[in-house]
């Protein structure tokens, strides 16, 4: 999906490979009440944060939890979207507000149809999903072998 995608460039047509690699809360590396989601964008990182009121806020409005799953798949959206539309590339870090955050969370689920089918990250395997393992993820009800 989009933690590890490429995207054209809307004004120069440049693909760009874009690839997840890594998720920081950003209140300890620079005093921010956010979470960074970190890309390598042709070989150069980009940031996109995504501000920690979001988690609040999705929870509030449906009492389920952003995973780390969810927060990279969303923020990978957004980047697509951001280079696709050409807004203004080059940039090292983009910030979303609560509502971008909210309606990419909600548009990433709407693809996959449930959290259990994101893939894991660090992309071990390619063919596992977190849905696949018998543990809980943050925000879910129930383990695959309760499910069963």
């Amino acid at each position: 999906m989009y933690e590890d995608f490429v995207a054209t460039d809307r004004w120069t047509s440049e693909k760009l490979h874009c690839v997840w690699k890594g998720t920081v809360v950003a209140i300890a590396t620079r005093h921010a009440d956010a979470t960074d989601i970190r890309f390598a964008v042709n070989g150069k990182p980009l940031w996109i944060a995504m501000p920690n009121l979001a988690w609040v806020e999705h929870k509030r409005r449906n009492g389920k939890v952003i995973t780390d799953f969810l927060a990279a798949q969303a923020a990978g959206r957004y980047l697509k979207q951001a280079i696709e539309s050409g807004y203004d590339n080059g940039r090292e870090m983009y910030t979303m507000t609560v509502d971008e955050v909210l309606r990419e969370v909600s548009a990433v689920v709407e693809e996959v149809g449930h959290t259990s089918n994101l893939p894991s990250l660090p992309v071990v395997d390619r063919d596992a999903h977190p849905g696949e393992f018998d543990f809980k993820l943050p925000g879910e009800p129930q383990t695959v072998a309760e499910s069963a």
